[in-house]
């Protein structure tokens, strides 16, 4: 068998560990005598999975005790309806920062519920930068101010956690989650679709304070209340039981390798070490300021455009697949969550200085 370097921005690789564990558990989960599949949301068995997982990640972020932890379902794209629907509690706006496609996504869907501020935007520069504290213009009678912590698709992240002051913050923490350590009570809500670091496509976890809870505009569905979900453990439907496991197994897996202070450490060498082969030629560039650069996803250019499909061609005959930039932006993006080795990053670099010299 040969596993390719998988550099999608997700659906993206899981360690390979995980994926081996969960082979050996398909038939039959730890002599339950059935797949985990197969179980029962309500059963004893996956009752252990799902308290076993939710333990395992309040440790991994220690999560405060006044946070719920919701397994959902829907993706990001679902809480940035939930997050007004949820958060608004009487008032009227709501403050959002613009950084990029995932941004101009969540501030399209709050203008159906709330008046929006925009408290700061980057599209002058072409969203190369996250803005500076000062830059905020945060309204202090806000219900929230939400940003996107890390744009996956132009690879932009911000250095800091902004300060809202008593105004909750609330973050799309999809492609940064579990990559490093974050104090967790500088936040209203946190969301994050699980599909780049904590496991398969179909589970949301959201990590929301308890006195935001419990008060939603009229006409929201149930579905759509953080207090439906809290109250019945994340069982007021069917949730996506397999992939609650695997993010289990994620989560346990994580622990092992030392938790997200050994995370910070493997991501962080990752990313520099792709960003100084790009920073050191002359052939690749990457458009985003250095103190905005995303750990996660590092878009590059190639000198001339018209050798990204030669490029692309010859880097998945190596087994370094899912490079392609989004269509948006054009280029090449390599995507390098906690799953990514550092060998994999190690074989990018070589490919990329073989490409070069080549063809530059």
């Amino acid at each position: 068998m040969t596993r390719i370097y998988n550099f999608s921005a997700g659906p993206a690789m899981l360690p390979e560990a995980v994926l081996r564990q969960a082979q050996d558990e398909m038939l039959d989960w730890q002599g339950s005598g059935m797949s985990v599949m197969e179980m029962s949301h309500r059963g004893k068995e996956f009752m252990s999975i799902a308290e076993q997982a939710e333990a395992d990640l309040r440790q991994l972020m220690a999560i405060p005790d006044n946070y719920k932890v919701l397994f959902l379902q829907g993706g990001a794209s679902s809480q940035f309806a939930m997050v007004p629907m949820n958060l608004l509690r009487g008032k009227q706006g709501a403050d959002y920062v613009n950084t990029g496609s995932w941004s101009k996504k969540a501030i399209a869907e709050a203008k159906r519920y709330c008046q929006l501020n925009l408290a700061a935007t980057t599209e002058d520069s072409t969203f190369t930068r996250a803005p500076a504290q000062s830059e905020l213009k945060l309204d202090p009678d806000a219900a929230y101010v939400h940003y996107t912590p890390n744009e996956t698709i132009g690879g932009v992240e911000f250095n800091y956690i902004p300060d809202t002051g008593d105004v909750p913050l609330v973050a799309d923490m999809s492609s940064t989650i579990l990559s490093r350590p974050m104090d967790v009570s500088k936040f209203g809500v946190i969301y994050a679709g699980s599909q780049k670091n904590i496991g398969p496509a179909g589970l949301t976890v959201v990590i929301v304070r308890d006195d935001l809870i419990g008060q939603t505009l009229d006409g929201t569905p149930t579905m759509f209340d953080y207090a439906a979900h809290a109250e019945a453990g994340s069982m007021y439907n069917t949730p996506p039981t397999y992939a609650w496991y695997l993010a289990g197994l994620v989560f346990a897996h994580l622990k092992q390798q030392g938790g997200l202070e050994a995370m910070a450490q493997i991501n962080r060498n990752k990313a520099m070490k792709l960003y100084a082969a790009i920073d050191n030629s002359d052939f690749y560039a990457n458009p985003v300021e250095p103190e905005s650069r995303s750990w996660m996803n590092v878009p590059f250019t190639l000198a001339n455009a018209e050798l990204d499909a030669e490029f692309l061609k010859q880097a998945s005959a190596r087994g370094l697949q899912t490079l392609k930039g989004h269509r948006s932006v054009g280029g090449m993006r390599a995507s390098i969550y906690n799953a990514m080795p550092e060998a994999g990053v190690d074989a990018l670099i070589e490919f990329m200085a073989e490409f070069e010299r080549k063809h530059g």
